[in-house]
């Protein structure tokens, strides 16, 4: 890239546009950097030393821009972002800037690339781990709140790179070595406008991919990869069933690799047991052999695979026990933001009292109620979409106990907690998957997380034995 006093605006003030302004102006470029929010804006104004311009709900670009680099979080449909096409101004999003630094450097760092609906961060994390276990340097970034050019420019060797459909759907030119879409169902539709449009935008981390990773039990995954990799591209499957060549699986307790070994034909290599795996759930089982896959495509061998999967520590807010009273236990998945997110957490369990609601985005839950219905012992509803969860509900298991939170409760969650714990018999999970989003109610996901394992601590608390002081 040619930018050295060449005009770029950076659109967005957030996770990802400090990085990419900071790497701009250590290229020479004139930058100048914008948001809707001025006061996020000031935030940033240690950048004014280096040159950068900050100006506030910019709605076009500034005269003799050449590049428009967007955080992932704006819309095409933005007027700013508009007004770039229009002028013929190259749109990037940071993903792709960060593949372009990579790409002039000495050695360019291999990306392991995953997207999906649902599980992107488990898997992400379950592949950096095998990898360092493999003596790799590598580091876990993108879609998770280490940006992917901080990390390109750290100088690791391989990235495990978490992309959401919005860094995908800016991306031109991104070859990573190895990719896969985990499995696709219906979220963010209010940004991309149709459900075809959000699986284009998964489907681009194929494009350039020398190995094209599916999941035998996801149409679309199957689907995308089948439409979007290169001609020439290795593609390889897996599945929870008895893997054939080319496919990593399950034989009994174990995951094997039938696809990278010198003839898969006659020969599996063990990569780990299904103990290794955790959090357990046939989600996370097949989380974890997409990850092996990826690890497999870049040379790592079986034995790091087991290592690094039992090394593995899952993430804060999913399926986390937080409690346990009356011989009922309290998980936290609150990172079940959409339903197929929450149907897998779900499945884990057979008799669950459900906390859910929030802000759906547009999605269904007829199937996933459908589905889980003769799992439910009670269901526990708070946020704005809760009514249209309660009438699925009455619709695929009338008979099951429900309660909706008003939003005049003082403390929601403790009101939902409560509730659900007058619902629910010893040997039950209260399971904090909302299928929904947060933002009704919370600052975040996490925010809502901790809300629940709050509330369940004082009620664990409430039912500890007095010292008899």
């Amino acid at each position: 890239m040619e930018l050295a006093g060449g005009q770029v605006l950076v659109a967005g003030a957030g996770v990802t546009g400090r990085p990419v302004a900071v790497a701009l102006a250590g290229m020479g470029a004139r930058v100048t950097l914008t948001d809707g929010n001025a006061e996020r804006l000031a935030e940033l104004s240690d950048l004014l030393v280096l040159g950068v311009a900050l100006v506030p709900g910019l709605a076009e670009p500034p005269a003799g821009t050449t590049l428009v680099v967007t955080s992932p979080g704006w819309r095409p449909s933005s007027p700013l972002l508009v007004a770039a096409a229009e002028a013929g101004i190259e749109v990037i999003g940071d993903v792709e800037f960060a593949w372009r630094v990579g790409q002039e450097r000495e050695n360019p760092p291999a990306w392991l690339a995953i997207t999906g609906t649902n599980g992107k961060t488990t898997t992400v994390g379950m592949l950096e781990s095998i990898l360092r276990a493999a003596g790799v340097d590598a580091v876990a970034c993108g879609n998770i709140g280490y940006s992917v050019l901080d990390a390109v420019l750290a100088g690791h060797e391989a990235l495990a790179v978490e992309l959401s459909s919005f860094q995908l759907h800016w991306s031109r030119t991104l070859a990573p070595k190895a990719s896969v879409v985990l499995n696709l169902a219906e979220d963010h539709i209010d940004w991309h406008g149709s459900m075809a449009e959000y699986a284009a935008a998964k489907g681009k981390i194929h494009a350039r991919s020398e190995t094209v990773v599916h999941n035998l039990a996801d149409e679309w995954s199957t689907r995308l990869a089948d439409e979007n990799a290169p001609a020439e591209a290795r593609h390889v499957a897996f599945g929870l069933g008895t893997p054939r060549p080319g496919e990593l699986g399950l034989v009994e307790e174990l995951l094997v690799d039938r696809a990278f070994v010198d003839d898969p034909a006659r020969n599996a290599d063990e990569l780990a047991e299904l103990g290794d795996v955790r959090p357990p759930g046939p989600h996370n089982v097949s989380n974890a052999l997409a990850a092996a896959a990826l690890a497999r495509a870049y040379g790592v061998d079986p034995a790091a695979v087991a290592k690094g999967l039992r090394d593995y520590q899952p993430g804060p807010h999913r399926a986390v026990l937080v409690g346990e009273a009356g011989g009922v236990r309290y998980i936290n998945d609150s990172k079940a933001t959409n339903p197929h997110a929450a149907a897998g957490s779900l499945r884990a369990h057979a008799d669950v009292v459900w906390i859910a609601g929030g802000q759906l985005k547009g999605a269904s839950v007829e199937e996933l109620v459908a589905s889980i219905a003769g799992r439910l012992r009670g269901v526990v509803l708070l946020g704005v979409d809760s009514p249209v969860i309660a009438a699925a509900v009455a619709r695929h298991a009338p008979d099951v106990p429900v309660r909706e939170l008003h939003p005049g409760d003082d403390d929601p969650m403790t009101a939902a907690v409560s509730a659900a714990s007058a619902m629910a018999r010893p040997g039950d999970v209260v399971l904090l998957a909302p299928a929904a989003a947060s933002l009704d109610m919370f600052d975040n996901y996490m925010r809502r997380g901790d809300a629940f394992a709050e509330a369940v601590g004082v009620l664990v608390a409430g039912e500890q034995p007095s010292d008899g002081g």
